[in-house]
C-alpha cells in the first residue's frame, strides 16, 4: 500500500483539523522512485523512517513497509506517519531556533 493509498482509505472527517493531512489528501501523486517508508517498533514506540520529503506529491508514491511483528491499525500507521512528516513536537519557536544557528556561518565548523 502506499501512502495516498492508506490517506485514502481512512474516514477523512478523523482529520478534518490536520493540516498536513490536508495538505497530502489534495496534493497530486507525481513520479515518486524506489524509496519506501519503514514502519518499525522499538521499544514499544512506532518508528517511521523513509519520510525525508522531496515533494509531496513524490511522497504519497512510496510503498509503506510494516514490519510483520507490528500489528497496527490504519489510523495508528497514518498518525505515525503524520507525526514523521511533521515537526515531530518541536515547536514553533525551536524549529525557528534550529533553522537560526544552521544559517549562523560563524557557528559552522569546517571539517577537514
Amino acid at each position: 500500500m502506499t501512502l495516498r493509498e492508506l490517506i485514502n482509505s481512512i474516514d477523512s472527517e478523523l482529520y478534518s483539523d490536520n493540516p498536513l493531512y490536508q495538505k497530502l489528501r489534495e496534493t497530486k501523486p507525481e513520479y515518486g522512485d524506489s524509496r519506501h517508508i519503514q514502519v518499525t517498533a522499538v521499544r514499544g514506540d512506532i518508528v517511521v523512517t523513509g519520510c525525508h520529503v522531496g515533494s509531496l506529491g513524490d511522497i504519497l508514491t512510496y510503498p509503506i513497509d510494516v514490519a510483520p511483528e507490528l500489528n497496527v491499525s490504519k489510523v495508528q500507521l497514518l498518525d505515525a506517519i503524520l507525526h514523521g512528516l511533521s515537526s515531530n513536537g518541536f515547536t514553533d519557536e525551536e524549529q525557528a531556533d534550529f533553522w537560526d544557528d544552521f544559517d549562523n556561518l560563524q557557528k559552522a565548523k569546517i571539517i577537514r
